[in-house]
């Protein structure tokens, strides 16, 4: 390993996110439209939140967008108002933020874990076939893959899955918003899906928000209910609901932000594929290459990005040997760097209960030990990527 971490502490922060220099150029607008909200008086929801909805809507090519307080809400909601409840046995990724298993048990059901792919560590199609082969008696009443890091799971595999097997498909689409698969967005590709509009999102809200997409009237109809605490007219309650609504101000945010985010992720493209090629042409002091595809045993391993699969790199992550050392050394030159995920689902102290032990889902664990999300905003510059790149080659070396 290089000594010369301490030669560049002095040097510009490069961050992880820089939400900063997303707002300089969106100031003027976004503070008018916070003005327009709190000249309105119309707090919650209302026109503002309607609008967003229908634009959505256009946007992912869907029926129907209900606008809701958080992506964790998003995904209780399309369960819950899809008919997922007690007894139900759910199958999803463990490779994932919490929120993707608690919003199953949130609606009384059991999450079921399956193993991930090693090349992308979406959802592997393949490990849900065996598990369900296995598991006959199972009252497994749906599946709910998570597009990984802005990349779509293979979403026909799991629809013939489903559909062999009489279940509902969902999509945990939080980190995917105008992501692709076979040129349809995430979002449309299943009886619903749930999106999140955290402030580290791809397309953010200043707070927490979220929606829900589907193309089912009744459905939505019941999303809408269930998010105003189960009622359709005011004092009116005709099951238990939740209180997830958005705010009005994140409403007109997301507005503003929505009309620009295909620019911004075609420049989160262009980001992703610099850094392809400066991993491609970096090497270490002896001229072995620094990296190979995520199964290869070089110092740094790549994702795969499916042909199919219209990336819109919320997260940039490699696979790294000695991962909490080289983050230690980015961190001393002022690099930012984040791991998604460290501890898998299935191992959560607070999933105990559901009997998994470590081992269980290597593949998973193997990516917890290894996975390191780098710097990517629209606004990242080259000259920062060559010094993140620079920077991990000076590690390995």
């Amino acid at each position: 390993m290089s000594n010369s971490s301490s030669k560049s502490v002095t040097e510009t922060a490069i961050p992880v996110l820089d939400l900063k220099r997303q707002y300089a150029t969106i100031r003027a607008e976004v503070e008018a439209a916070i003005a327009r909200v709190c000249e309105s008086q119309q707090l919650i929801l209302g026109d503002e939140a309607a609008a967003l909805e229908r634009e959505i809507s256009e946007y992912l090519g869907v029926a129907e967008t209900i606008a809701c307080a958080s992506g964790t809400d998003a995904l209780w909601l399309a369960m819950q108002a899809a008919g997922i409840g007690p007894n139900d046995h759910v199958i999803t990724t463990p490779f994932s933020f919490f929120a993707s298993a608690s919003a199953i048990v949130r609606c009384g059901a059991r999450p079921v874990f399956a193993d991930v792919e090693p090349a992308t560590l979406n959802l592997d199609p393949a490990a849900v076939e065996q598990l369900l082969e296995r598991n006959p008696s199972v009252r497994i009443k749906a599946i709910m893959p998570v597009h990984l890091y802005g990349q779509c799971v293979r979403m026909e595999r799991f629809e013939e899955i489903a559909t062999q097997h009489k279940l509902k498909l969902f999509e945990d689409a939080a980190q995917a918003f105008g992501g692709t698969w076979r040129g349809k967005r995430a979002g449309s590709l299943s009886v619903a899906a749930g999106f999140s509009f955290y402030p580290t999102k791809n397309l953010s809200a200043f707070g927490d928000a979220g929606c829900v997409t589907t193309n089912n009237a009744e459905i939505a109809a019941r999303v809408r209910s269930l998010r105003n605490h189960g009622s359709t007219q005011r004092y009116y309650h005709d099951e238990i609901g939740w209180n997830a609504r958005m705010d009005a101000i994140q409403a007109v945010v997301l507005r503003v932000k929505l009309k620009r985010l295909p620019d911004w992720n075609a420049k989160r493209r262009e980001i992703a594929a610099h850094y392809d090629q400066l991993f491609e042409k970096a090497g270490l002091a002896d001229k072995r290459p620094l990296t190979l595809d995520a199964t290869s045993r070089k110092p740094v391993r790549m994702l795969a990005t499916l042909p199919e699969a219209g990336h819109i790199f919320h997260q940039y992550v490699i696979r790294v040997d000695r991962r909490d050392d080289l983050r230690k050394f980015l961190a001393d030159r002022n690099i930012g760097s984040e791991i998604y995920y460290p501890v898998p689902l299935h191992l959560q102290k607070s999933f105990t209960y559901l009997g998994y032990l470590e081992g269980d889902l290597p593949e998973s664990e193997r990516a917890a030990k290894d996975v390191l999300a780098l710097p990517i905003f629209p606004e990242l510059t080259t000259e920062e990527q060559q010094r993140v790149v620079d920077s991990i080659s000076d590690f390995f070396s």
